[in-house]
């Protein structure tokens, strides 16, 4: 993708356009079910700016004070640290209805870069109002809670990953999580698009790009899936789960 000097994509501490969370179709995914009227009204004041990213921008970088949380509104994100060796080693991967930012909690500062994949677009969560209004919003506290406890969840699924899968294993795991999380977002149960390259996957799952090109080949001649560049479609699910079924907790 080309950059561009639209305005449209305004650098970050530009604002953008005010949001109103009461309206978005992924409020389900940022914010806790089943507040009512009035708490909807309360998180709408808060989020009072969406931000757009340029693909391969930073949002936040390693090191930077800690201000806001960001719900991601469109487009794909990765976390990284930089290696001792000076490579870019991915913690994560950050789509529509995700929360970034909780690496800054701790010490008040960021510990990792986020970079956007695509143009994107995210909704600035100011902290101190979330800490503010968490204590008017029981919900929100324990939502907030949930999704630092995913992100614990996560680090110990991407650890065992790591430490116990072979390859086959870990690229499997890697894309039933993917089209798991798609599909909590009304996209294909079969079928995505993978927005971050093949090294960018290695890196994440702890693999060359050569063993990680090899694995996709792999598992389009044994008819698991297909795929045409950045276009992959799961042909066969059940195959593909059968791979972790002596892997406990392989879901991350």
């Amino acid at each position: 993708m080309n950059e561009t000097n639209d305005e449209s994509f305004a650098p970050l501490n530009r604002e953008g356009a005010k949001v109103a969370c009461s309206n978005c179709n992924l409020r389900e995914l940022c914010f806790p079910i089943g507040l009512n009227d009035d708490e909807m009204a309360r998180i709408d004041q808060m989020v009072t700016t969406r931000r757009k990213v340029r693909r391969k921008t930073a949002l936040f970088r390693n090191g930077e004070q800690f201000h806001a949380l960001y719900a991601i509104r469109t487009g794909v994100f990765k976390t990284c640290v930089t290696a001792e060796d000076g490579r870019d080693q991915v913690t994560g991967f950050q789509m529509a209805g995700e929360i970034v930012g909780l690496d800054g909690i701790v010490n008040d500062q960021h510990t990792c870069d986020a970079v956007a994949l695509e143009d994107s677009e995210v909704c600035v969560l100011p902290f101190d109002r979330i800490g503010e209004l968490s204590r008017e919003v029981g919900a929100l506290q324990h939502h907030l809670h949930r999704i630092m406890s995913r992100e614990i969840v996560r680090e110990h699924g991407v650890m065992l990953l790591l430490g116990t899968m072979r390859a086959e294993e870990r690229l499997a795991a890697f894309l039933l999580n993917l089209v798991q999380r798609l599909q909590a977002r009304g996209f294909s149960r079969s079928e995505l698009v993978l927005r971050m390259t093949r090294q960018e996957i290695g890196s994440y799952l702890g693999l060359k790009l050569e063993t990680v090109s090899r694995t996709f080949s792999r598992f389009a001649e044994d008819g698991l899936i297909e795929v045409q560049q950045r276009h992959v479609r799961i042909r066969d699910v059940e195959r593909l789960r059968a791979l972790l079924s002596q892997q406990p907790g392989s879901t991350f």
